[in-house]
């Protein structure tokens, strides 16, 4: 994966932000990606390794920074004091895309307010950014949903149906994930049965 040069920054973060993702109490090691590379929530839920002068850390990214410009990393307050002094405040970094090892398959977290008219489903747990999410339909036909800037796919006119569905997740390497009898549950996260592989 390419390096890519900028700055970082800290906030005080929880984990939840702009990607719409659970606060995360017991794991702070996240970023916000500046707008100009947010690309749509495309980087939403991937990891980097971002190096400073003091050592490398790895992050996930979960929120937005509207102000930041291409190669600025907003890291939290715990990341940043990982690879500087925070007294520092504003730092040079390398960082790149990196594809770790993680515990289980992928998961399925459908949106408060989900139904089978409009259908907002979030993939969780991927070990390389999510590039696309198709349904197939009854007749089998694979339907391309569009992703929002808050980082759900959103099914609507029509919706998905009341499901179970055959959701197919393609990653940014091209790798595919197939799941079938993935039940809605609003407002709940239902597990996959794949992970994806280490990316290049």
């Amino acid at each position: 994966n390419p390096t890519h040069q900028g700055i970082a920054t800290y906030y005080d973060a929880t984990g939840a932000g702009a990607c719409s993702f659970a606060a995360t109490p017991d794991d702070l090691l996240v970023t916000a990606m500046n707008a100009e590379e947010y690309a749509n929530a495309a980087y939403c839920g991937a990891y980097l390794s971002v190096r400073g002068p003091l050592g490398t850390v790895m992050v996930r990214v979960v929120d937005l920074c509207p102000e930041c410009r291409a190669g600025h990393l907003d890291l939290s307050r715990e990341a940043f004091a990982q690879i500087a002094d925070p007294v520092d405040g504003r730092i040079a970094i390398i960082w790149q895309l990196v594809s770790p090892e993680l515990t289980g398959p992928i998961a399925y977290h459908f949106k408060a307010g989900s139904n089978q008219w409009w259908t907002a489903v979030q993939v969780r747990n991927h070990r390389n950014p999510i590039a696309r999410l198709e349904y197939r339909t009854a007749g089998g036909a694979w339907i391309d949903v569009p992703r929002t800037a808050y980082n759900y796919f959103v099914q609507t006119d029509p919706g998905m149906g009341p499901g179970p569905y055959t959701f197919r997740i393609t990653d940014w390497y091209g790798n595919v994930i197939e799941d079938s009898g993935i039940p809605h549950r609003e407002d709940d996260t239902v597990a996959g049965n794949g992970q994806f592989p280490p990316g290049p």
